[in-house]
């Protein structure tokens, strides 16, 4: 079984795109953005994906400065690059780019002691279908009020 600790999940990507599939990729780090990423001070909420060259960058994610890290600290909002098999990249990057759909990061995890991302292949939500997520939530909200109620 893998050990897996997850440090942060993106939820403003559940709430503002459908997530059509998703796919698990690890992260190029450098010694201080590790540690900083295992002391949680991390924030994908703004981040999303995106190939270049051949190969798939994250950008966007903020990586808080290491505190002990002196002059070998590393710039908070750096891109990061993203390991993923050629053929992965390959199709990620034809669905991006045909499809008009986005990449973005839904959770980040150490998964046996190696960082690790789940992105997600999304589709923008139009406003009517938050509204209606919302209206989804609270009766579902209200049902188990009623249901608690009545026990």
């Amino acid at each position: 079984m893998a050990d897996v600790q997850t440090i942060t999940i993106n939820r403003k990507a559940y709430h503002d795109y459908h997530i059509l599939e998703t796919i698990e990729a690890g992260i190029a780090l450098t010694g201080t953005e590790i540690k900083s990423i295992r002391a949680g001070k991390v924030n994908i909420r703004d981040a999303y994906a995106r190939p270049e060259n051949g190969e798939l960058w994250l950008y966007n994610s903020h990586v808080a400065a290491y505190q002990p890290g002196s002059y070998q600290n590393h710039d908070p909002r750096r891109p990061r690059k993203l390991l993923l098999h050629r053929r992965q990249i390959d199709e990620l990057s034809g669905l991006v780019s045909r499809k008009g759909l986005t990449l973005v990061p839904l959770r980040l995890y150490i998964k046996n002691g190696v960082a690790k991302i789940e992105l997600g292949v999304a589709r923008g939500k139009r406003l009517h279908d938050k509204r209606e997520a919302v209206a989804r939530r609270e009766a579902q909200r209200e049902i188990g009020q009623e249901l608690r109620r009545r026990r």
